[in-house]
């Protein structure tokens, strides 16, 4: 009986109570579900202020243009770095089950904090009117700063504690052992993003039309009732999980092979003592005699080999480590060679993440220059991403149901397309999401000059639906690499470092939104050092104009800020693609096509770039 019992544990997992999870009672796509409604409601409470926050930040909290889009990327970078911390507490110390209410607990408060200076006028700057310029308006600062930044950075905790643990407690609920379970877990991240995709849906039409229309006070609060109700679907489900229990901490693994390596290599060993033992358990002295006999016989069990790939870390297993605390094993040091072969793939992906915060920030500003008109509707800017988040909740059915067996059935494989192939289709989608984006600019500036409203705040005789063209593409993208990176770090990646390697691509998320503020500052701060000497005042810059008000030699120094970071971001992110598919070839990670092809598709990549700039 208990042997039947214990063949029906789930290995390494627990329930909601800590008692050992059952096959047949725990996981599956029913615990999965609950997690696929958890996240539209939690990414509706995110993006319901993150996608209009530029607006916020400039009209109520009187920022800059340059200064408010640094914060909202700043902001959303910080959020989307912090699941790498969630991601390594899921793995060291709690459950990803703990791990998401604790997160959840915390962005409501830091969405309460925001609520409530929103409904307050005395914890805001004054109003004042910004086509005044004798009177300029008084940027926000000290204790209401202060309020502000200190709801922000604990819904961006909350965000990062959400995003590091939610799709990995999602994930861990299909069994990999099986191609059935397999299958299904690639379902899982497909509607992931698509969950993804609704809660956006519903944030950037009905609540910016609320923030805009009734006020801001009415936008956060209903972001604060969605991260709430979110709460206790999430526990309805708790009888239906099966967590996976802490195994310790990955980074201290990591740091311990790392720093054996680095020491056993700097000992100048001779050659015939390197990588001696290879055992899968710590290296101990070596009995002498008949006890060493005796303790063989008993104890014969298959050793693991060390690979080949990435040979000076092999040197963390020689037979005599430099301190008894950095006895390494050989899986400790494959799950390493592991991690670092992925951050390649990690690399690539952030220059795409810097176009989506280039096109998050200032395409809303660019659309709030143009007819937004739609019939007698009025679209607000910020609901511009309905575009791709609707092609997205369109296309990964798509791609699921039908896209995906055909791909089976073409290529005879469990996958189809595999997660490298997905990620590199997401990054030549994006590449001509870009193009796209510089094109329509120089035509907005061309409306606007041929119809004399260069000065003027009155919308330009041009459309919104023009910008919404670079959106289209970007969300497929987006599909295409957001999914692929989840399941890619989630398969590849370690048991024991799951919930951290998964968090790695939010970490892309996050280093393309600082990359865009660091271009964005750049190219800012390289025109004021430029002009100042000519003007004798600071510059003021007009996103119709492209050129330095006041200045006599404004020609000389033209400022088309969207398309220069557009091209800068093009640009860098083929050098990425086509420097890491060579970097990749030689790692051997699983799925990787090819060398020729990675080739053909990275010379594609950088000549298509080139082509485009020169074009411009």
């Amino acid at each position: 009986m208990d042997k039947e019992r214990q063949l029906t544990r789930w290995e390494g997992y627990v329930d909601w109570r800590n008692k050992p999870a059952l096959r047949g009672r725990h996981g599956g796509m029913l615990a999965a579900s609950f997690v696929l409604v958890v996240e539209i409601l939690e990414n509706l409470a995110f993006l319901a202020n993150a996608s209009n926050l530029v607006l916020y930040l400039s009209q109520y909290m009187h920022f800059s243009p340059s200064k408010a889009a640094n914060n909202v990327t700043n902001f959303m970078g910080t959020a989307f770095l912090l699941a790498l911390l969630g991601g390594f507490l899921s793995d060291a110390f709690f459950t990803t089950y703990h791990i998401y209410l604790i997160s959840a607990v915390i962005e409501f408060l830091g969405l309460i904090v925001l609520t409530v200076q929103a409904r307050s006028p005395s914890l805001k700057p004054p109003a004042c009117d910004p086509a005044n310029l004798n009177i300029p308006c008084q940027e926000v600062y000290g204790a209401k700063a202060a309020m502000l930044f200190i709801g922000l950075y604990l819904v961006a905790l909350g965000v990062g504690g959400i995003k590091g643990s939610l799709p990995v407690h999602g994930a861990e609920q299909f069994d990999e052992s099986t191609p059935q379970g397999r299958k299904q877990r690639s379902t899982f991240f497909n509607y992931f993003v698509f969950c993804l995709s609704c809660g956006g849906l519903i944030a950037v039409t009905f609540v910016v039309w609320i923030e805009d229309n009734k006020g801001w006070q009415w936008g956060f609060g209903f972001a604060t009732i969605s991260i709430f109700l979110s709460i206790p679907i999430f526990l309805a489900g708790s009888a239906t999980y099966r967590n996976k229990i802490p195994s310790g901490s990955p980074l201290t693994t990591i740091f311990k092979v790392l720093v054996a390596a680095t020491l056993n290599c700097c000992t100048s060993r001779s050659q015939s003592n390197a990588v001696a033992s290879m055992a899968t358990s710590p290296s101990s002295p070596t009995p002498k005699g008949k006890e060493a006999e005796e303790e063989n016989s008993k104890t014969r069990e298959p050793t693991q080999t060390a690979t080949e790939s990435l040979k000076f870390l092999n040197k963390a297993v020689v037979d005599k480590p430099v301190h008894n605390t950095l006895d390494c094993t050989v899986q400790q040091v494959e799950d390493v060679k592991i991690v670092l072969k992925v951050l390649p793939i990690f690399a690539c992906t952030i220059m795409l993440n810097c176009c989506l915060a280039q096109l998050s920030t200032f395409s809303v500003e660019q659309a709030a220059t143009m007819n937004t008109k739609l019939g007698s509707l009025k679209v607000p800017p910020a609901s511009l991403p309905i575009f791709p988040v609707t092609f997205i909740m369109i296309l990964a059915p798509l791609y699921d149901h039908f896209i995906i067996p055909f791909a089976r059935k073409a290529t005879k494989s469990e996958m189809g397309i595999t997660h490298l192939q997905r990620i590199g289709i997401g990054l030549v989608l994006s590449i001509i999401a870009m193009a796209i984006a510089a094109l329509v600019e120089v035509k907005r500036k061309r409306v606007a000059t041929n119809s004399g409203l260069l000065d003027s705040e009155q919308p330009l005789p041009i459309t919104f639906f023009w910008i919404a063209l670079q959106f289209l593409f970007l969300g497929s993208a987006d599909l295409f690499t957001l999914a692929g990176l989840l399941e890619f770090f989630f398969t590849e990646a370690p048991t024991s470092m799951r919930s951290l390697a998964t968090s790695l691509s939010w970490a892309s998320l996050a280093m393309g939104y600082y990359l865009s503020s660091v271009i964005v500052s750049i190219v800012n701060n390289c025109i004021e050092f430029l002009a100042l000497p000519l003007m004798g005042h600071p510059v003021q810059i007009q996103i119709n104009k492209s050129t330095l008000v006041g200045a006599s030699y404004g020609d000389l120094y033209m400022n088309t800020r969207p398309v220069y970071t557009y091209m800068v971001s093009k640009t860098c992110q083929a050098k990425a693609a086509s420097l890491v598919v060579h970097i990749c070839q030689p790692m051997h990670l699983p799925y990787l096509p090819s060398q020729r092809r990675w080739q053909i598709l990275g010379n594609f990549i950088a000549a298509s770039a080139k082509s485009e700039i020169l074009s411009t």
